[in-house]
């Protein structure tokens, strides 16, 4: 059986984060939803997707193939549903179409209203964890990384923990070659996951849920509340409360971040904050790129989510439920606006275009240091984003 995860409409609700990746490749808990439905069905799964996606995520097909919401979180309960559907045949809930069985040529012409009309309808009955917005990716990090956690620990053994560490709590798992030194782990209020060759350095305070990822940093001194991922190749410093890292990106100094989405390859200055609550505690609005307006998130607590690519310089503030596009260059004194579109170069006193060929150069830069190649598929990608915002930038 071939699996694939498909794209609908939520995609646009997670604006700017999908602008450059798949739904499911946004990670929530240790893993991305596609590392997570790789992990139960035990083969490799490809995407359906916006067309100038599909070079860098490619969709394969073959005679057989059940097709997966991008955005769903898998269960034992959930597999079990999707896998006993025959041909023809498919699950929704309250509309919402989960999965299909379709033959090659379903899949070719694939489309979420022909399906749900053509198909054989089975109601789920359970209530399925979905991802629907951008907030959902810290609200739903707490029980995302437990159930991760036991599926990546599932018959395995722990590395032995450090007798240098202050260890409260049982819910501790360090992977292979993971350094823990000299730091405060506290598991009663979540599991505390170290990913492979990943570093906690010395004096950190550390309370669950929380998930380091593979060659991940946290740096001396810092303090990290649950539920808090740090994904592959971060590297964190400071202060974060609820804050999901998607990979490679790095908040290296003093700062806090709170209830925060950071994407890939970001760099948050040295002394940068992000508000978290609003001064009258009202609800949180956050900027839909969907709807372009701000749409109620129902949080009190809501404070920064970054694209990819987006950077911001030292002391930088960003007020109570900012969004930052990709590839964004922000500095200087005063909060910027709480909507920055992608590609925008500038601070609170204003904000221009951030000219392609330099945002290009810098992003080539970055990968260098990774020891990676800023590809060609890498560059159109980056491109084709550029284009695709452009009327964001004219109408600010």
């Amino acid at each position: 059986m071939n699996f694939i995860l498909f794209d609908d409409e939520r995609r646009q609700h997670l604006l700017p984060l999908t602008y450059t990746r798949p739904v499911a490749e946004i990670r929530c808990g240790i893993m991305t939803i596609q590392e997570k439905w790789t992990h139960v069905v035990g083969q490799k799964i490809s995407y359906h997707t916006i067309e100038y996606l599909q070079e860098k995520f490619p969709l394969e097909i073959s005679a057989e193939n059940i097709l997966i919401n991008s955005g769903l979180f898998p269960d034992k309960e959930l597999f079990e549903a999707i896998i006993t559907l025959k041909r023809g045949e498919s699950l929704v809930k309250a509309n919402v179409l989960l999965a299909a069985r379709l033959n090659e040529d379903e899949v070719r012409q694939f489309s979420i209203q022909d399906t749900l009309v053509n198909s054989t309808q089975k109601e789920y009955a359970p209530e399925p964890m979905l991802l629907n917005s951008l907030w959902d990716i810290f609200s739903k990090n707490d029980k995302a990384i437990k159930d991760d956690f036991k599926r990546l620990t599932s018959g395995k053994t722990s590395q032995a923990i450090s007798k240098t560490n202050q260890v409260i709590g049982s819910e501790i798992f360090i992977e292979e070659g993971a350094k823990v030194e000299c730091s405060v782990l506290n598991s009663t209020s979540g599991p505390i996951y170290i990913g492979r060759d990943a570093e906690i350095m010395e004096g950190c305070l550390v309370r669950g849920p929380f998930a380091l990822g593979s060659h991940g940093v946290l740096k001396m001194g810092a303090k990290v509340y649950g539920a808090t991922t740090i994904g592959d190749g971060c590297k964190v410093g400071g202060e974060v409360n609820n804050v999901v890292f998607f990979a490679n990106s790095s908040k290296a100094h003093d700062g806090f971040l709170g209830n925060a989405v950071i994407g890939e390859w970001c760099n948050i200055g040295a002394d940068s904050n992000n508000s978290n609550l609003k001064n009258n505690y009202e609800e949180v609005k956050l900027w839909s790129e969907h709807k372009n307006t701000f749409v109620k998130t129902g949080l009190q607590f809501c404070g920064l989510i970054m694209a990819d690519h987006s950077k911001c310089g030292i002391n930088t503030m960003f007020n109570t439920g900012t969004v930052v596009g990709v590839s964004c260059n922000i500095y200087g004194a005063g909060f910027p606006r709480n909507f920055i579109p992608s590609f925008s170069w500038g601070s609170a006193a204003g904000f221009v275009e951030y000219q392609i060929n330099k945002a290009a150069d810098t992003a080539s830069r970055v990968f260098a240091r990774r020891s990676l190649p800023f590809s060609a598929e890498e560059q159109r990608l980056f491109h084709h984003v550029y284009q695709l915002t452009a009327h964001q930038r004219s109408a600010y």
